[in-house]
């Protein structure tokens, strides 16, 4: 009785993982919080499971927030974003990603153009 309750457990605690697995960032280039010297003409976002962006925006300082248009429109778990002409400052990219569940994951990164070549 003792067995068939802690594998019933075990089964509902691997359901509620597996339903929980969103798609989720696992790296960026730029690195989050990371500063390169010259601006980059895209961000490469690399998720836990293909995933597709459904908006993106980038802000410089407490500038106002650019949309980015252009985005892929094929899921996939390495997304290239294109970006703008970027002055030195410090930025964040923000978007919202769909994956395979459906479910709809906002996300950010902060990085600095340091303009220093």
């Amino acid at each position: 009785m003792r067995t068939t309750r802690a594998l019933g457990a075990l089964v509902l605690s691997l359901a509620a993982t597996v339903a929980l697995a969103h798609a989720h960032l696992k790296k960026a280039v730029p690195a989050d919080g990371g500063v390169v010297s010259s601006a980059p003409a895209n961000v490469v976002l690399s998720f836990s499971e293909p995933a597709r962006l459904t908006a993106c925006w980038i802000q410089k300082g407490e500038g106002s927030k650019q949309k980015i248009d252009g985005l892929p429109t094929t899921p996939g778990a390495d997304i290239s974003v294109p970006l703008p002409k970027l002055e030195p400052g410090i930025y964040v990219l923000s978007w919202k990603a769909v994956g395979d569940d459906m479910h709809i994951v906002p996300g950010q990164i902060h990085f600095t153009v340091s303009g220093d070549h």
